[in-house]
């Protein structure tokens, strides 16, 4: 079973050449263009944010995976050409990026959550959105997602096709919760915005936390539903024909890791004017500091 997962590069080179340089092509314009505009999120948010609220913190983590995510395209090719036949080298490979994978999901999670609470929420959701609480949040998740995945590829090295439905059971924990949370306070927030009770929350503030949480849907939906899809097809019908299975994983596998060019759509949520800063960047001019959490306390806002 194991091998499934280390040898499918291999197995597309050699039965779908064409495939192959197409889906290759396409991850390093992935690889490109993440590693852009991740590095220069980074910097706004790291550098041009003075106040480094609860989203902010959940953010930097996100792009820090998306950043990893991204090197993994190239460090992918590297290893088909010198090191294919290395199964530690794959092992590390593949352990690396389906961390990174499930991290940026629990990222995107702790995010719309975050601004439900921030919006809906407020006075009940003070003691529980400060930096300290995010960043426990934040190692709790990365741990959690290091452990899930190496229980992962250790039954898939240590046992056989019966145990395919322990590793599928884990694998969609990842995803499936983190789905269900997300439609959860989507539908949630856009309810409890025609309440009177949150009138004194700007219309934009009310606009801009829908299209966030809106935003993660679909990247959820594009990004990451198909791969986990699969998982499910494979667990129920082990028998599809290795051609389809073949391809099909290598296009899901390529569609989830286009999740670190769509993931900077939602930075421009996080703060009210992370826009203006990025094109102050490219206009080499001196860029103002970025604002606080554009849903957070009063107080913050108007110190941005």
């Amino acid at each position: 079973l194991f091998s499934k997962f280390i040898h499918p590069d291999k197995e597309l080179y050699r039965e779908f050449y064409n495939l192959w340089i197409a889906l290759m092509v396409v991850n390093a314009i992935i690889f490109l263009v993440g590693v852009v505009l991740n590095s220069l999120a980074l910097y706004v948010f790291c550098f041009r944010t003075k106040t480094k609220t609860t989203s902010v913190i959940y953010t930097i983590n996100l792009i820090v995976t998306d950043l990893l995510v991204g090197f993994s395209l190239p460090v992918r090719l590297i290893m088909f050409y010198s090191a294919g036949d290395c199964l530690n080298c794959s092992l590390v490979h593949i352990f690396g990026y389906f961390v990174n994978m499930y991290c940026s999901i629990l990222f995107l999670t702790c995010i719309c959550v975050d601004r439900y609470l921030a919006i809906v929420q407020v006075e009940a959701s003070r003691k529980w959105r400060n930096p300290t609480c995010a960043k426990g949040i934040c190692v709790f998740i990365w741990i959690f997602a290091t452990v899930v995945t190496f229980s992962i590829l250790s039954m898939a090295i240590q046992f056989a096709q019966c145990c395919l439905s322990k590793i599928l059971a884990l694998m969609v924990c990842e995803y499936f919760f983190p789905l269900i949370i997300i439609i959860f306070f989507t539908t949630r927030i856009m309810c409890a915005l025609s309440k009177p009770s949150l009138m004194h929350q700007s219309r934009e503030r009310r606009m801009r936390a829908v299209q966030l949480l809106i935003t993660v849907l679909i990247i959820f939906m594009i990004c990451f539903t198909p791969f986990h899809v699969r998982q499910v097809a494979i667990s129920i019908n082990p028998d599809m024909p290795h051609d389809v299975s073949l391809i099909v994983y290598h296009v899901t596998v390529t569609l989830s890791s286009l999740n670190s060019c769509m993931d900077p759509i939602v930075y421009c949520f996080v703060t009210n004017n992370f826009q203006s800063t990025m094109k102050n960047i490219f206009r080499k001019t001196e860029p103002e500091q970025t604002s606080v959490d554009i849903l957070g306390m009063n107080k913050n806002s108007k110190g941005s």
